[in-house]
């Protein structure tokens, strides 16, 4: 039986709350744990809850493969925990290599991948499916049509994190954006409450637990306070199409409007444990426990009811504190 579990978290950045959870995961199923962090800043707050600390390229640069599969192999690493959706097709395009290693990493196929962090695919594969989704045009199809219903919602098809995101409400403003915002895409603005939307998906691609957040504030693109809703139809609406993309494994994220024309508007999807998942945990459905369970072969009881509703988060700063010596 296997008595240490090594986890890498690259661009572990501020996500000291997951590796925490990961780390209690560990300990629950009776397996030492050993948490490489990676990031591109030494001062990352999650870095400096890792034991094991690894200052690296960024991912655009050629010398990044190199060093994360030095890694890989001398620190012996299990599960790779990606956390952010520029890193996705790196992982993604490198899944067998690292199986190869002894390695898994919770990320879904290229193609996967490609379709959620373009946008302009993601439209296309919620529409061709038939599941809700918001009109979405190139800024010339969009300038160019003859009615206009404002107001609009721009931003960048490779975008994330909210940043380039706006809002416009008559012609002259969406002249005036589409020309700014890099890669833009334009979409009907989806009127209603905001739902991000937890899918758990497990190592042999199945579906198995779900939880819908409404989301009640959010600060710079990361949702800040929010609460568990069971609400069925958002359930099965997101199992469909999670199934339908055959995404995972791990946790795929979710993104949409309620309203009471369409029921749920999805307007994104991100393959990989999201922002706001502690409240998802904190609910009842822990995923990291689940994932380290099944990853061991322990028995795990996973389940809808797991978690409970109306459960609400409030988040907050907390400080890591560093003594230079």
């Amino acid at each position: 039986m296997k008595k240490k579990l090594v986890l890498l978290f690259p661009s572990v950045g501020r996500r000291v709350a997951l590796v925490r959870a990961f780390r209690n995961a560990a300990k629950h199923a009776g397996v030492q744990c050993v948490v490489v962090g990676t990031d591109l800043n030494e001062n990352s707050p999650a870095l400096q809850c890792c034991d094991r600390k690894h200052l690296v390229l960024p991912v655009t640069h050629r010398g990044f493969a190199r060093q994360m599969l030095q890694i890989i192999r001398e620190q012996q690493v299990d599960l790779v925990i990606p956390t952010i959706d520029t890193d996705l097709p790196f992982w993604a395009a490198r899944r067998s290599r690292l199986d190869k290693l002894g390695c898994t990493a919770l990320v879904s196929r290229p193609s996967v991948v490609r379709i959620c962090r373009d946008k302009r695919l993601t439209f296309e594969f919620l529409q061709k499916n038939g599941f809700a989704t918001p009109p979405t045009w190139q800024p010339q199809k969009a300038l160019a049509r003859r009615t206009h219903h404002f107001p609009y919602f721009l931003k960048p098809w490779d975008g994330c994190a909210s940043r380039g995101a706006q809002r416009v409400d008559d012609l002259e403003a969406l002249r005036f954006y589409a020309r700014r915002i890099p890669n833009c895409i334009v979409q009907q603005f989806v009127p209603g409450q905001e739902f991000t939307v937890d899918v758990f998906v497990d190592f042999k691609g199945n579906v198995r637990c779900i939880v819908p957040r409404c989301r009640l504030e959010v600060r710079a693109g990361e949702v800040s306070k929010a609460i568990t809703v069971r609400h069925p139809d958002i359930i099965e609406q997101s199992q469909k199409v999670v199934e339908a993309l055959r995404a995972g494994p791990g946790v795929i994220t979710l993104q949409g409007f309620l309203n009471d024309d369409q029921g749920m508007v999805f307007i994104e999807i991100n393959p990989r444990l999201g922002g706001g998942v502690p409240l998802s945990i904190k609910a009842g459905a822990d995923f990291p426990r689940w994932l380290v369970e099944l990853y061991l072969k322990k028995p795990v009881k996973i389940s809808q009811e797991s978690w409970k509703t109306g459960l609400t988060m409030l988040r907050y700063d907390d400080a890591v504190w560093l003594e230079k010596s």
